[in-house]
């Protein structure tokens, strides 16, 4: 009785990671959303989030995770980009240094704009965990509409990142 027990939560597991790991997220649609967050840490995110802002897609962004030291001026050179967008448009999040954290800041930046719609950056392997976290911090009043930055993740990557996953959707569970 417990092996079959333990053998169909295994199955259950590998199941998972299958389905986690042959269904990863794509892009967003076309949408138009009050805002964009992107979070920092991963190729083509921040360009995802600049060629959308510059194409409507939002009036405003907020960059998570952006290291204390780095000026608006550099973001906009390095990525080619109007340093004026920086001004008006863009905000450097700074407080962040991994996921959860992404969240929270998100939510208080959420707040801050009343904003009822936001457009989540990430990469398409980080997309469930950080929607999840997002969508906890925002609350019911905030919609989030992932858009992935499609990659071409290792075997090592996707385990470790379904494990998280799996891990914070157990704490939330039993109220950690």
């Amino acid at each position: 009785m417990i092996t079959r027990a333990v053998s169909f939560l295994l199955l259950l597991y590998v199941l998972g990671y299958a389905a986690f790991s042959v269904l990863l997220p794509k892009a967003g649609d076309e949408r138009v959303t009050d805002g964009i967050v992107v979070l920092t840490g991963g190729a083509g995110r921040l360009e995802r989030g600049l060629d959308l802002l510059a194409h409507g897609k939002a009036k405003r962004m907020l960059i998570s995770g952006v290291e204390r030291t780095v000026r608006p001026i550099e973001l906009a050179k390095h990525h080619k980009t109007d340093p004026a967008l920086f001004e008006c448009c863009i905000d450097l999040g700074r407080e962040a240094v991994d996921t959860r954290s992404n969240a929270e800041e998100t939510a208080r930046w959420v707040k801050r704009y009343k904003l009822k719609s936001v457009r989540l950056v990430t990469t398409d392997w980080h997309m469930p965990r950080a929607g999840f976290e997002l969508a906890r911090q925002a609350g019911d009043e905030v919609d989030v509409y992932g858009d992935a930055v499609q990659s071409s993740p290792r075997f090592a990557t996707l385990f470790t990142e379904y494990n998280k996953y799996l891990l914070r959707r157990a704490a939330v569970v039993v109220g950690i």
